[in-house]
């Protein structure tokens, strides 16, 4: 065991001389961010087409519904504020947006299949149709700078474009589904290589725009959620793990995981400029629940901070936000935990904004990244 290690710290040390002499006065400069996902890093996407989430989301940092499904900020933002960028403002907004470092693709309920591959409830901005809108906003936001006066200032110049930084974390609403548990492992893989695919494509038709620079996450412990967990019936106690977690949900996001790193491996070989960074948020997230969050200042990890009855404080029927009236008494789920800050989930499905803070630390520093590069280094292609 003592030989192995110290082959590993070999090869790591290698590794690291080979990337310090050519790189390591080579910060990165990304001019802008651009971003494609689900709710996980919606910043108004959702919010702009059916309306703002109502309070309490976004009112315990912003002070009002910021357009996300958090008590404060994503992860985004933190890459946001990490690049020294403003909040990245929602395509799909008109009003007082900014997208002189970026636009935001995200819609929460988007999936990376087509909209009519998936079956179940979803936004109607899938991944196709946000590449769709950044292929518009590409070209026509040239056109429209070249106006002048307010909109140079507004918009990206056209060589940010190959400069930036492409960030995607999508795929959650594709797996999630309960008939994904009834697939045998072959069925399992063929599905899940349909969500993995579209990515690699928009990954592709980026690239051939001048796009050089992605920063691609994978999916996190489904079955760690507890709109996961209470959607589930008949799992036995076997079914369970030490964190409380379900089993069968976490193995396909397993499944996705490892096609989607095999996918980076194929995009890095097929896109010879291309710095693609992978990120295994898995088990960043993963890091959160059970006893091992205690390590980390959390508290509580299944139970939602806003949310309503049962055992996880989450109710199906009546999310954070809702009401309802019954005997003529309104039950509203619109009163938090009262320290935010000791909870991982937000409100079933999201993370609070002390645990995406958490998890961007963790991938700033590129620990859980591959190549193992720090995210001001992610420009540099590691051959």
């Amino acid at each position: 065991m003592a030989s192995r290690f110290l082959s590993c710290v070999v090869t790591i040390s290698i590794f690291f001389s080979s990337v310090s002499a050519a790189t390591a006065d080579e910060k990165c400069h990304f001019p802008a961010i651009f971003n494609f996902g689900d709710s996980n890093s919606d910043t108004g996407g959702l919010a702009a087409l059916f309306g703002q989430f109502p309070p309490p989301h976004g009112v315990p940092f912003f002070g009002a519904p910021a357009g996300r499904y958090c008590d404060g900020r994503l992860v985004i933002d933190f890459i946001a504020e990490g690049l020294r960028f403003p909040y990245l403002s929602a395509y799909l907004d008109s009003v007082g947006s900014d997208f002189a470092h970026g636009a935001n693709f995200a819609t929460a309920g988007a999936t990376a299949r087509p909209k009519n591959m998936t079956r179940r409830r979803s936004s109607p901005i899938s991944l196709d149709f946000q590449w769709n809108q950044f292929y518009d906003f590409h070209n026509k936001s040239q056109v429209v700078r070249s106006r002048g006066g307010p909109f140079r200032k507004l918009l990206p110049k056209a060589e940010d474009f190959s400069s930036a930084l492409y960030t995607f974390d999508i795929g959650q609403n594709d797996l999630t589904g309960p008939s994904l548990l009834n697939m045998t492992s072959d069925e399992l893989r063929a599905y899940v290589q349909d969500v993995v695919d579209p990515l690699q494509d928009i990954v592709k038709n980026i690239y051939s725009l001048g796009g050089r620079y992605f920063l691609i996450h994978n999916t996190g412990p489904l079955g760690c959620l507890p709109y996961v967990l209470e959607s589930i019936t008949g799992l036995n106690s076997s079914q369970i793990d030490k964190a409380g977690c379900a089993i069968p949900y976490n193995e396909i996001a397993q499944t996705f995981n490892n096609q989607l790193k095999e996918a980076v491996v194929q995009l890095r070989e097929d896109l010879p400029s291309a710095a693609i960074t992978h990120v295994d948020v898995y088990s960043i997230k993963y890091s959160l629940f059970g006893e091992e969050r205690k390590k980390h200042g959390f508290k509580q990890s299944l139970r939602t901070c806003c949310g309503h009855g049962g055992k996880y404080n989450y109710n199906i029927h009546m999310g954070c936000g809702g009401y309802k009236i019954v005997h003529g008494k309104e039950i509203s789920v619109r009163k938090i935990c009262e320290h935010p800050s000791e909870y991982v989930i937000w409100d079933g499905a999201h993370f609070t904004q002390a645990a995406n803070k958490f998890i961007y630390d963790q991938i700033v520093g590129g620990t859980f990244s591959d190549p193992p590069l720090p995210l001001k280094m992610a420009c540099h292609r590691m051959d």
